[in-house]
């Protein structure tokens, strides 16, 4: 048993450490979401940052009378166009998990201090700004074209936002490997 252990450490190191930071950052968010919630439901901060942050570059792309507000039943925010509704923005919808995902992640490949805190740092904002455009893009395509909105929601949503966290994984792994072969 001990031999196991000790020819796969690498891997249990992996599995304990993103696991472990994993279980952490997720439990610390899903605190922040407890306390946040009260008598009367509000989406979070961050949730209601994104939704007003999208609506923003929609105006700045051109759309007149976007309009960011509380939906009735306070879980989400309505995100509308010329009173069209076009994306309901929850708490899913604000990357706080993703970016939890990405970090584990990088964690688990720790490198040297400065760069992996930077990469992590760097990354959450990619991460957070791919958020933003895939939120954009798919309220304008839903507006413009609202026969192609199944698409874009269970398709292009979904691919935008973990292929970039995978691509940033892939580059962070070959930053990595490279440290370790010096």
């Amino acid at each position: 048993m001990l031999s196991l252990i000790k020819k796969y450490r690498l891997v249990l190191r992996f599995i304990f450490i993103f696991l472990g930071s994993y279980f952490l950052f997720s439990s610390l968010y899903n605190g922040f979401l407890i306390l946040y919630d009260t008598e009367n439901p509000v989406p979070d901060p961050l949730t209601q940052l994104v939704a007003r942050q999208s609506g923003t570059v929609m105006q700045g792309l051109g759309y007149e009378n976007v309009e960011v507000v509380m939906h009735y039943t306070g879980l989400s925010m309505k995100l509308m166009v010329n009173d069209y509704f076009l994306a309901g923005i929850v708490e899913g919808c604000n990357s706080a998990s993703i970016i939890i995902l990405f970090t584990s992640f990088i964690l688990a490949f720790f490198g040297r201090t400065v760069s992996t805190l930077l990469y992590i740092l760097a990354g959450s904002v990619i991460i957070y700004v791919i958020n933003i455009i895939r939120i954009v893009i798919l309220a304008v395509s839903i507006y413009e074209y609202p026969q192609y909105s199944n698409i874009m929601h269970s398709i292009f949503f979904p691919l935008a936002i973990y292929g970039t966290v995978l691509i940033l994984w892939l580059i962070w792994v070959r930053i990595y490997s490279q440290w370790k072969r010096q």
